[in-house]
């Protein structure tokens, strides 16, 4: 297994705008989701297309929304 370079991840997290990085306090970086860091960094992969959604909800129905409750008081 490879080791991951997070000093050097840390690095492009933290450097100023204009110089290539993110422009990142540290805490912004630590707080970061890995999906936000992949976007952040260019690497957004494949977005959630209708099908995708569809079997979602399928999987996953809202029970709520079957009565009728919108949840508003």
């Amino acid at each position: 297994m490879s080791r991951f370079d997070w000093p050097a991840l840390m690095r492009l997290g933290c450097r100023a705008p204009a110089l290539g990085g993110l422009g990142l306090s540290p805490e912004g970086f630590w707080a970061l989701t890995p999906a936000e860091l992949k976007l952040m960094l260019g690497e957004a992969g494949n977005p959630l297309r209708r099908a995708g959604l569809d079997a979602l909800m399928a999987a996953y129905p809202d029970e709520h929304g079957k009565t009728g409750d919108t949840g508003e008081g």
